[in-house]
């Protein structure tokens, strides 16, 4: 059946589901090639095997609090993670970011899409074209249908996957590896702290998806169980896929010219087939994560402006519009996917770490996840049309961390200066705490002692 909600507040008699299934979902969404790919990077960059699994161990660590942070929420407030920015931003205000997430959905998108139209074409000759297309029907199709199909194919999904990269991973062991892959004295500063950069960011660009798939969990769950099953899932899933991609591609040459089909070679002939069909698997379990977040985006933007009801015609043409949009990116972009890949990632971080810092410091150190979410629909309520003192600490973020940038389309003078260290990602998760924290506790004026907190929640 159709889900019947989007973006509104789920009643406390539809709540439904076990936290539980949060580890399954992104566990699973994490074990797909993109991720596969992304942890290669390392060793693209210059590193060895050793640092390589250090800096994807560390980026994860850190960038997964973030994450499983956010999705803490969904239980809390019953709406969906972006909705929830207009808390923070304004209810117009909001679509500052809201567009970024947008544009950030449909880039992971198209990008898994021509790993997985590589998937189809190796295996059974589609052209690349044909199997993007192919992919954005069977993903618009299960993301029309929605929540509840979402997680009952994850949960199947992380089963099937755990036992096929077992054997994966059992094969990879037994390659050999060039000298001086597990030598600790072979560091470079530089690309070590790019890749903590890269996978770190990974998990933060999650950051506007969690909350999404916890919203319909009743009220009551604790978010101690939300975050750590989200985090488990996520940082498991991760570093054992990224872990995959680097020794992958430290043991066969050219490895990523057609990642897919490296992965078939390594299992064998008579295993290729099912391989290909795992991959595939794969990449539509996270593209309907994609799919499914930037039609709630694309439908919160809208809502702000024209009350848009969440009708089963409209969130039909919603998931359709999108789906196109993101098949042509694929489309018009595969020929240098992995250039264009890097850089979305880099890109993305950039505008998505300050609405992080914001997010979290607005709901665990001011409001401690008191919120007035009737208010959260109407643009005249108590959050506004626009907080200018989000969007002011958000856009001050964004140029301050300009300097610190490392992509191959520019390079910032202070990571040129640091031998191309990118340190971006951390400015923008400290700006924008400073610079939201202090005015906004004056501004809504929070008591500090707990009978004061108390009372201020019932006044309100």
């Amino acid at each position: 059946m159709i889900e019947k909600r989007t973006i509104e507040y789920i009643p406390e008699e539809e709540r439904h589901g076990s936290v539980r299934n949060l580890f399954s979902i992104w566990f699973s969404s994490n074990m797909q090639i993109t991720t596969l790919v992304t942890g290669a990077l390392a060793i693209e960059f210059g590193l060895n095997l050793f640092w390589s699994i250090v800096a994807i161990v560390l980026g994860n660590l850190v960038g997964a609090v973030f994450m499983a942070s956010h999705s803490a929420q969904g239980p809390k407030l019953g709406v969906p993670q972006m909705i929830q920015s207009r808390a923070q931003f304004g209810v117009i205000g909001a679509v500052l970011p809201l567009i970024i997430v947008t544009l950030m959905y449909i880039g992971f998108f198209a990008g898994s899409s021509v790993l997985g139209a590589q998937a189809l074409s190796s295996a059974f000759s589609i052209p690349i074209n044909g199997g993007i297309i192919l992919l954005g029907v069977i993903t618009c199709f299960i993301t029309i249908l929605g929540y509840d199909l979402i997680h009952r194919l994850e949960r199947y999904f992380a089963i099937l996957f755990a036992i096929v990269f077992l054997f994966v991973t059992y094969e990879i062991f037994r390659l050999p590896l060039p000298a001086g892959s597990w030598d600790p004295t072979h560091f470079d500063l530089g690309p070590f702290l790019l890749t903590i950069s890269i996978v770190a960011t990974w998990q933060l660009t999650y950051a506007p998806y969690v909350a999404d798939y916890s919203r319909y969990l009743p009220s009551n769950t604790p978010a101690s169980k939300t975050f750590g099953y989200s985090y488990a899932g996520t940082v498991v899933g991760t570093v054992w896929m990224m872990s995959l991609g680097v020794f992958l591609t430290a043991a066969i040459p050219k490895f990523l010219d057609n990642a897919s089909a490296g992965l078939v070679k390594l299992v064998g002939p008579q295993f290729g087939i099912f391989m290909y069909f795992v991959i595939i698997l794969g990449v539509i379990g996270v593209n309907v994560l994609n799919l499914y977040g930037a039609f709630m985006s694309v439908t919160t933007t809208l809502e702000a402006f024209t009350k848009l009801k969440g009708t089963t015609r409209a969130r039909f043409w919603l998931v359709f519009s999108t789906a196109i949009v993101g098949t042509v990116l694929s489309v018009w972009g595969h020929g240098n996917f992995l250039e264009n890949f890097e850089n979305l990632i880099l890109l993305l971080s950039y505008f998505m770490v300050p609405w992080t810092a914001i997010n979290l410091v607005d709901y665990y150190m001011l409001r401690h996840g008191e919120y007035n979410v009737e208010a959260i629909f109407d643009v005249n309520g108590e959050y506004g049309k626009f907080n200018w003192i989000a969007i002011s600490s958000y856009l001050v973020a964004v140029v301050l961390e300009i300097p610190f940038v490392n992509t191959t389309m520019y390079v910032g003078p202070i990571a040129k200066a640091l031998d191309g260290t990118d340190l971006a990602w951390m400015v923008g998760l400290v700006v924008p705490t400073v610079l939201y924290y202090y005015p906004m506790k004056k501004k809504i004026n929070i008591p500090s002692e707990g009978i004061q907190n108390e009372r201020f929640r019932i006044e309100k």
